[in-house]
């Protein structure tokens, strides 16, 4: 107990301490250390000889060191001092920093953001991420492309778009990109409410060949899940298939046609939502795969996309 209730006291004192840290004594020792000469960075910072010398004697109190020495008729660094210079250099570059992104992020002539968005989450998580971006205040135009994954994500490592949102590529499409998961998302297949086929508790897959069946592109991100699924669940290939990654075609053909429709269940959540279309009875666990923010490797985001990113990674929070 007496370890762990001096551990305490030193915690409670650091705390203490760095709340007494303000950003003018960092501005003050460093530009002290830069002039090694109180009444020169007073100068410099437009500030009265004794403003300074008061600000360095509560930053010397709050280490608990002497920072500055006095040698001849100037000063130079303690050891200590030399220590602490790297770490308020680098920690006053970085709040600088900071206050410049924030300020570059509301120019109005600033680079644009571009999003590509993959129709898993063109209808879901995008319209919201734009809705915060707009009432946050910033001002950088957004830009956003909806469309098949691989013209993406060639768009992406060509610097045509910022980010890629949607399902985690395969390996071979991975090169020069970085994937962040965000959520899981599976793949289902959903008919009008008013389908022979629905509200079946349970339903032969040869059922399925009865009617026209809307598949993702081969060369869509989510076709190896469901061809897969085809071979686990021994579903024959439909004679009635149409190839499409097109969101409105798809909505539009099952409200008027007895279609069925295999998509990201995220694509259609608010039609399932609102009981318009329902999903059949035929388990795709096998296809839940990740969803997420795909990036150019060793490339920095603007300030603006980089605020629009994080909107994305906070989703789920």
């Amino acid at each position: 107990m007496y370890f762990d209730d001096l551990a305490k006291h030193h915690s409670d004192t650091d705390m203490n301490e760095i709340r007494r840290l303000k950003l003018k004594h960092l501005e003050t020792f460093v530009e002290v250390a830069r002039q090694m000469s109180v009444s020169r960075a007073a100068k410099v910072m437009n500030l009265t000889q004794p403003a300074v010398s008061r600000t360095l004697r509560e930053l010397e109190d709050i280490c608990g060191k002497q920072l500055v020495q006095k040698q001849g008729r100037g000063i130079k660094l303690s050891e200590f001092g030399d220590v602490f210079l790297r770490h308020a250099g680098s920690s006053l570059a970085a709040a600088r920093n900071g206050l410049n992104a924030l300020t570059s992020t509301n120019m109005s002539d600033g680079p644009p953001v571009r999003v590509g968005a993959l129709p898993t989450v063109s209808a879901t998580i995008i319209p919201d991420a734009v809705a915060k971006y707009l009432k946050s205040g910033m001002l950088n135009r957004l830009k956003i492309v909806s469309g098949d994954n691989q013209v993406l994500l060639n768009q992406l490592r060509e610097g045509e778009l910022d980010m890629v949102m949607g399902r985690l590529p395969a390996p071979e499409n991975m090169q020069g990109l970085i994937f962040e998961p965000i959520y899981r998302d599976k793949v289902v297949f959903v008919v009008a409410a008013s389908h022979p086929l629905a509200g079946m508790l349970h339903m032969p897959v040869e059922a399925i060949s009865a009617y026209p069946v809307m598949m993702p592109n081969k060369g869509s991100v989510i076709r190896p899940y469901v061809d897969r699924l085809f071979i686990e669940q021994g579903i024959a290939e439909p004679s009635q298939m149409i190839d499409t990654v097109s969101d409105s075609f798809g909505r539009a053909f099952i409200r008027k046609y007895e279609a069925i429709w295999i998509i990201s269940r995220g694509v259609v959540s608010a039609e399932i939502d609102s009981k318009e279309f329902t999903t059949l009875p035929i388990d795709t666990e096998t296809t839940m795969g990740s969803v997420g923010l795909n990036i150019r490797a060793e490339t920095e985001l603007s300030p603006a996309a980089e605020f629009f990113a994080d909107i994305l990674r906070n989703f789920n929070k």
